[in-house]
Formats: C-alpha cells, sequence, structure tokens
C-alpha cells in the first residue's frame, strides 16, 4: 500500500518555540506511523530552515526524493496563535517555497504508482503548485481532499474544482457551514447538508471533524458518528492532520468505517492533548486511552 501527499511544510511558530508541520506533512507522518509506506510531495527553500526540514523527514523515515529545493523562495513559516481553549489560529506567509511546486517526471511516476493521493486547498493558492496539482490529478488512482480554508488563500472557484475531482472530501464543520453558504447548499442537520454536497460535487465518501465532539461519515451512503474522547487539549496543531492519516489508513486497509473512524478521533483527541502536530503513540498508548472514556 503506497500513498503520496502533496502539499505545504513549514515551521509553525508558536509564542515559545517552533516546530515543523504543514498538513500534508503532518498526514503523512502519520500515516508512516500506521504502517502506509508514504511519501511527500513538496517544495522547501535552500536555507536553514529548509535544510532542517529535510533532515527531519529522513529521520522519520520519509524519502526525500520528491522535496524539491527553491533557490529564489524562502522555507514556509506560519505564526501560530492559541486562544485560551488551545485552540490554534494562522497567519500564513507568501509566497514561500511549497507555492512553486514544478511537475517533473518522479512526480508524475510516484503518484500514478500510488494507491491513494492526498492534497489540500491551500498548497493551491498560487499559481505554480496548482497547475502542478490539476496535472497530477489527472493520474491520481484515489484523490482525497482535505479541505483547508484559511482566508485570504482560497476562493469559491477553485475550491468547487478541486471537491469536483475528489473521490474523498475531508473537512471540519466550520467549512462545512462555509462551504454550504457558497454554494447555496440547504439543509437543517450535518447529514443532510453532507448529502447535498455529495450530490453538488458527485463524491460519495465525505468525512466532517466537529473537533471535541468527533466526526461523522459519510461512506457509501450510509453515515457512522463517533461523540468524541475527553481530553485536556494542549493544543488542536495538527490534530485534524492525525485523524485524516489514521481515518485513511484504516479505511484503504477494509476496516470496517465504525471502527476507522472511531481509532481516527482517539488519535485526534491524543494529538490535541499533546504539544505539537506530530507526536508518536504506542498501540498500547492508544489502547489504553480508548478504554479510559
Amino acid at each position: 500500500m503506497q500513498i503520496s501527499c502533496f502539499g505545504e511544510v513549514l515551521w509553525d511558530i508558536f509564542p515559545s518555540h517552533k516546530k515543523i508541520g504543514g498538513a500534508p506533512l503532518n498526514v503523512a507522518l502519520r500515516l508512516k506511523t500506521m504502517g502506509i509506506d508514504t511519501t511527500i510531495i513538496t517544495r522547501v527553500g535552500d536555507d536553514e530552515l529548509g535544510d532542517h526540514i529535510t533532515s527531519y523527514i529522513l529521520e522519520k523515515g520519509l524519502s526525500t526524493n520528491t522535496v524539491q529545493k527553491d533557490q529564489v523562495h524562502k522555507t514556509g513559516e506560519v505564526l501560530v496563535h492559541l486562544d485560551q481553549e488551545g485552540t490554534a489560529s494562522y497567519e500564513i506567509s507568501r509566497p514561500v517555497a511549497w507555492d512553486f511546486i514544478e511537475n517533473s517526471e518522479a512526480l508524475k511516476k510516484e503518484v500514478a504508482t500510488s494507491d491513494a493521493f492526498i492534497y489540500g486547498s491551500l498548497a493551491a493558492r498560487n499559481d505554480v503548485s496548482r497547475k502542478t496539482l490539476l496535472e497530477l490529478l489527472a493520474l491520481a488512482k484515489f484523490k482525497i481532499l482535505d479541505v483547508n480554508l484559511r482566508p485570504p488563500h482560497y476562493d469559491a472557484a477553485l475550491l468547487l474544482e478541486l471537491m469536483q475531482k475528489a473521490d474523498f472530501i475531508k473537512l471540519n464543520d466550520e467549512e462545512l457551514d462555509e462551504i454550504c453558504t457558497y454554494f447555496n447548499i440547504q439543509g437543517n442537520t450535518i447529514e443532510n447538508q453532507v448529502k447535498a454536497v455529495a450530490k453538488h460535487t458527485e463524491t460519495s465518501q465525505i468525512c466532517i471533524t466537529k473537533g471535541g465532539k468527533g466526526a461523522t461519515l459519510f461512506y457509501n451512503n450510509s453515515f457512522y458518528n463517533n461523540s468524541g474522547y475527553k481530553v485536556k487539549v494542549i493544543d488542536t496543531v495538527g490534530a485534524g492532520d492525525s485523524f485524516l492519516g489514521t481515518l485513511i489508513s484504516k479505511l484503504i486497509q477494509q476496516a470496517d468505517p465504525q471502527t476507522a473512524i472511531d481509532y481516527a478521533c482517539a488519535i485526534g483527541a491524543m494529538v490535541a492533548g499533546s504539544e505539537g502536530a506530530n507526536p508518536v503513540f504506542t498501540d498500547e498508548e492508544i489502547q489504553a486511552f480508548i478504554n479510559t472514556q
């Protein structure tokens, strides 16, 4: 089983420290810990921060063959602001290296031979990376969109195009409301909204995360729900990414959808209860967490 992830890698700059992140990398790292052969397609600057990211990716057991180095643009940085509940908001610098991912035979081969291709809406904010993304989507066997609405880095037309190309869409409840408003989609419950989005985008698999209230999975005309796990939130950075990586790893290995969403919610909660985007947990720690709920 092989999955390729496309998009931003960057440094999350907190008030007191900084950590390597970016949704596609966070998802790739979680997939790796779940036993999935994973690659990251991205671009870093020819600078110290970029060198640290490349070394980090290698240390985590991922290949850097599809990590490009930019001689002009710097490595991406994001200022992270945490509120009193630990919920994050972001200031994303631009333009940076991951805005300029260039297509190549190596990237085409990687995507064409992967079982699934995960991409986000944020990485399409610039013409260069957007063009590469759209070309790679044409080669992908199974396309997974991680909606990541970070104003002002998106527009309705691009978002609709990316959603219509997806076989699986993941977004949070606030993004679902925004998308329904964009496209004049009616629905007084999450289930009704999701069914309408599925029809609008011709996508049969959609997952909605709801923060501490768990998640809802629409999977081949059936709904599966988890009401969330109790945890003392440290910060929410990367929690949704780890949720997605875990969910996809379970579903692609033919796990029961309910089992998959339960396990993914547990991992997402554990990440929210830890510092940074990519904490590592043992199977014993995960099971112990689930058993305490």
